[in-house]
């Protein structure tokens, strides 16, 4: 199962366990760890993470019907080039972070989470070449490769305290500052590089469970969040130019401490 389907599932089932977590979790209560944790105004903590960093791509409306020659895509040695379709593949990477939370209610809590992440997303490129009127159909892997610093805003609600756990879900918005979308897009090979816009702002939500110990809170969680912004950049080649648009999607599994 992918990283992104188990985020799925493990949400719905967070979730569930949230609303019924009542009738659900009936039990006999136990010796209570940190019982006074989250009457505090304001908490501190840290998270490590992997991610799944993965673009929505949407193609130009006359992709397979548009020519393209050999001053478009120098690493493809033919007289003309056709596009035939554009796809993403994701591959894991990693976030570390700062975890600040201002409490507002029993239930609820605002969270700031200043983090960095490190991913790379591939597009896949299948085109037909011909050359001397002979035609092959040739596959192209871009790496497209991301640090990013993000400034995500969470609001978060909580179950009742279950013993030593409880659960929430969360929703909120996110900043996304591009540090590695500046590099060349033409490396001294001749290769081509896509490259990506500086900014985004994302939606994002997610679900996590907190578990008591005798001296800390540790937590699990995972989160999506997609992206807004157009992020790719036209430069007049065949692999920018072939593609309307690039949103971004990340697919979040990460471990607080607090």
């Amino acid at each position: 199962m992918s990283l992104k389907k188990a985020i799925l599932v493990t949400i719905v089932v967070l979730l569930a366990i949230l609303l019924f977590s009542n009738q659900s979790f009936a039990q006999k209560q136990k010796v209570l760890n940190l019982p006074t944790y989250d009457q505090k105004p304001y908490r501190f903590g840290f998270i490590l993470g992997v991610n799944q960093m993965l673009f929505s791509v949407k193609p130009i409306d006359s992709l397979v019907f548009t020519k393209w020659d050999q001053s478009q895509s120098p690493d493809i040695f033919a007289d003309s080039l056709f596009v035939q379709s554009v796809t993403s593949t994701p591959t894991p990477g990693f976030t570390i972070g700062i975890v600040g939370i201002l409490r507002l209610g029993y239930r609820t809590e605002l969270r700031f989470v200043p983090s960095l992440s490190f991913g790379e997303r591939l597009l896949n490129f299948n085109i037909m070449a011909y050359d001397d009127g002979i035609a092959q159909l040739i596959e192209i892997e871009k790496s497209v490769t991301s640090t990013t610093i993000d400034f995500p805003l969470s609001f978060i609600y909580k179950s009742k305290r279950l013993n030593n756990m409880r659960l929430y879900v969360l929703g909120g918005g996110k900043y996304s500052l591009d540090l590695a979308s500046q590099k060349k897009s033409k490396n001294n090979n001749g290769d081509i590089t896509v490259k990506l816009k500086k900014h985004d702002i994302a939606v994002e939500v997610g679900a996590g469970v907190d578990f008591y110990a005798d001296l800390f809170k540790f937590g699990i969680e995972i989160k999506m969040g997609y992206g807004f912004n157009n992020l790719l950049k036209q430069e007049g080649n065949l692999y920018s130019d072939s593609i309307d648009r690039l949103n971004s999607k990340v697919f979040l599994l990460s471990f607080t401490f607090e």
